[in-house]
């Protein structure tokens, strides 16, 4: 996921992808807690995509 794409968006889409990237992380955490995770570079990527999403989130409420 690319931040042009994320900036593009208004606050109550990037709550949503929110809430879809924190509901996918704590699939992926009961994945790897079972051993069943065989990509453990999916962790990295979510984590660092919900980072990516709360930054725009921040910087849209500052804006205002």
């Amino acid at each position: 996921m690319k931040s042009l794409e994320l900036r593009n968006n208004n606050q109550a889409l990037l709550n949503k992808e929110l809430s879809d990237l924190l509901k996918a992380q704590f699939g992926l955490r009961m994945q790897l807690a079972t051993q069943q995770l065989q990509k453990t570079s999916q962790l990295k990527k979510i984590r660092r995509d919900i980072a990516r999403v709360r930054t725009i989130l921040a910087e849209k409420a500052n804006q205002k």
